[in-house]
């Protein structure tokens, strides 16, 4: 039987954890709520600029679209988004799964190099052959969970759009967790560069849509329409405000998708914890008391013998 002392300290101790991870849970469902907010309203204007960048991206020649060059695949760039803190049950480490498989299996004997957002990606990958040495990509991106905006965000965007155009790489690759609700993240792989063509329809509508792409102009030098869009004044105006903007877009949308499901992660994590911390002291306090009846009985029992003893 445990000693009683012992069993006390435990009990003592797991409570005090218990505390712990109950504020933690309150912490991460209060910023939950902020961050859910931010990607919901994001999401439908960025799905909606990818699908219309994608239906342009199919019009451009190479000379006009430096960021839909389809080269052959050299040099691969991973973007891998966690978090900066733990306890956040498997959030981090489906992330960094996904890339490391990515790396050795899909691009295997291609040259890989990983750009990390988050101070556990960057702490997986800074003793492995994947960082990025005497590069002059960004470097200090953990910092950008202290203020997430699109400002911050951008110039990260512009620095692989143009090492891209460069030539430096000839693919670059988003993997992060997306939020789908506070108990669900999907690990996504997106690819970011070059911009991927629409994939056709069953029915062949993408394709009849693309098809009309730079040949319907009006007199007045508009673009002709992509499906149900039309784009003014030029296609080379699109090219040189748009484009890019949707790829910063595209970077700062899964930023918010990472952060909202961090929180989401960890909120269902510390809920765990301090339900298991309850049922562990449950038990403890089982534990305690039947230690503790089993001493008086013992002392009972010392008690009677001497008492008989004495009378004999």
């Amino acid at each position: 039987m445990a000693n009683l002392k012992e069993v006390r300290n435990r009990i003592v101790s797991v409570s005090s954890t218990q505390q712990i991870t109950s504020a933690m849970k309150m912490v991460s469902a209060a910023k939950l709520r902020r961050a859910q907010d931010a990607i919901t309203q994001m999401r439908p204007y960025a799905s909606k600029l990818k699908e219309i960048l994608e239906n342009l991206s199919a019009s451009l020649d190479s000379s006009d679209g430096q960021y839909s060059k389809q080269r052959p695949i050299k040099n691969v760039l991973l973007v891998v988004i966690t978090s900066n803190r733990g306890l956040c049950g498997g959030f981090n480490a489906n992330v960094l799964k996904a890339a490391s498989k990515l790396a050795r299996e899909d691009y295997k004997g291609h040259n890989v190099s990983v750009l990390c957002i988050g101070k556990k990606a960057n702490d997986f990958f800074k003793k492995t052959e994947y960082g990025i040495i005497g590069s002059d990509m960004p470097r200090g991106l953990n910092e950008l969970y202290d203020s997430l905006t699109f400002v911050n965000v951008a110039p990260v965007a512009e620095k692989i759009m143009q090492v891209f155009a460069d030539g430096q790489f000839d693919k670059v690759e988003l993997i992060y967790n997306q939020f789908k609700n506070a108990a669900v993240q999907i690990t996504t792989t997106e690819q970011y560069l070059p911009v991927a063509p629409p994939q056709p329809s069953p029915k062949g509508r993408e394709n009849s849509a693309q098809a009309n792409v730079g040949t319907n102009s009006s007199p007045s030098g508009r673009s002709g329409g992509v499906g149900e869009y039309i784009f003014e004044p030029s296609k080379e105006f699109i090219v040189a405000d748009l484009i890019p903007r949707s790829l910063k877009t595209q970077l700062f949308k899964a930023l918010l998708d990472s952060h909202a499901a961090e929180h989401g992660a960890r909120m269902t994590s510390m809920h765990k914890a301090t339900d298991n911390a309850g049922s562990l002291i449950k038990e403890l306090k089982l534990t305690y008391n039947k230690a503790r009846q089993a001493a008086i009985t013992n002392e009972i029992l010392e008690i009677v013998g001497g008492a008989e003893a004495l009378a004999g």
